[in-house]
């Protein structure tokens, strides 16, 4: 008897397929699914998702590395503002007494 996968697991390896490249027949084997098994999955999560963007919850490895960038942008930006108002506290609080 087969294994049996659920669908969040299954469209998770479509999308590497499909929006990461990774190859079908490479990942086939990394995760010891057959070629054929993976290929229909593709081939499903691709009409399922024809019309536009996927509706997943879950993101690939280098989606989560251009999150991961962008909010270590982000985070500095913040903290550079926060020393300006630092800065910008104590010169008025000096100048009150």
């Amino acid at each position: 008897m087969g294994k049996h996968y659920d669908l969040e697991y299954k469209d998770y390896v479509s999308k590497l397929v499909v929006e990461e490249g990774r190859k079908a027949s490479d990942l086939a084997r990394e995760l010891e699914v057959s070629y054929k098994t993976l290929s229909g999955w593709v081939a499903a999560y691709r009409k399922k998702n024809q019309g536009g963007q996927p509706k997943e919850n879950y993101i690939t490895p280098s989606e989560l590395e251009i999150l991961k960038k962008q909010h270590e942008k982000e985070l500095q930006q913040l903290r550079e503002e926060n020393e300006i108002l630092k800065k910008a506290m104590h010169i008025f609080t000096k100048n009150q007494a």
